[in-house]
This record gives structure tokens, sequence and C-alpha cells, in this order.
């Protein structure tokens, strides 16, 4: 096995990016089974929700948290989470048969969400899976 091949790099990448989005999906259907105002149609609207959600945190949320910067650093960071339940509730305006159905349940899924994909996260830490080829890592 050539350990300098570039494309096992791409390869891998792509596939912690795949995990991940499934990740999301589960955290985001796990959270629409659990809190009342968010409700999701199918598999396929929750793997549609995960990507936009994925993307408005690549793309927005990073914008909105340096133009909100001022209040986030009065509010000790706090803000981060109504910028989350934001990018939540875009979501559902985006994705047909995902919807959030105000602030509250957009604050908890957020919260919950967050907290969910953190956990599962937890087990691709930095980039490398737990169990490789049946050993513990």
């Amino acid at each position: 096995m050539n350990n300098n091949n570039p494309r096992q790099g791409i390869g891998k990448g792509l596939f912690l990016v795949a995990v991940k989005w499934l990740f999301l999906t589960a955290a985001i259907s796990l959270s629409a089974h659990w809190l009342e105002g968010i409700h999701i149609g199918d598999f396929y609207s929750a793997l549609a929700a995960a990507g936009v959600l994925g993307l408005l945190n690549v793309f927005v949320r990073p914008a909105l948290l340096i133009l909100m910067l001022p209040i986030n650093v009065l509010s000790v960071g706090l803000f981060t989470f109504i910028i989350n339940a934001m990018m939540l509730k875009l979501a559902s305006f985006i994705v047909p048969d995902f919807s959030v159905e105000g602030f509250a349940p957009a604050f908890l899924g957020a919260l919950l969400i967050s907290f969910i994909n953190w956990l599962l996260n937890l087990l691709v830490g930095n980039n490398n899976f737990i169990i490789v080829k049946g050993k513990w890592r």
C-alpha cells in the first residue's frame, strides 16, 4: 500500500465528509423525533436538511459570527446558540418537508443537534476512526 498516493487522502476526506453528513442527519432526525415543533417528512428530507445545514454552517455562519462578534463577546459566547438556531430555521425555509415552528424549537433543536453531533463526532476524533481494520486505535 502506497502512503504517498494523494488519492487516498482525497478518498479518506470524502469518506469523512460523508460520515459527518450522516451523523448530522441522525442528529436532525433524533431532534425531530424528540422535540415538538421540528418535523421531517422522511429520510431524504433529513439528508437534505443536513446537507443544507452543513453548507449554511460553512458559508453563512462564519459571516454571522463575525458580524455579531460584539454581541457575542458581551454575551460571553451565548449568542452563538442563537446563531445556530437561526441556521436551523433558515435550513427549514430551504428544505421541503423539513419545518421548524418558532424560536423555541429552533433553539432547543440547535442545542440538541449540536450535542448529538458532538457525541457522534467523538467517534471520528482527529480525522481517524476509533476502530480501523478491526483494531482499536
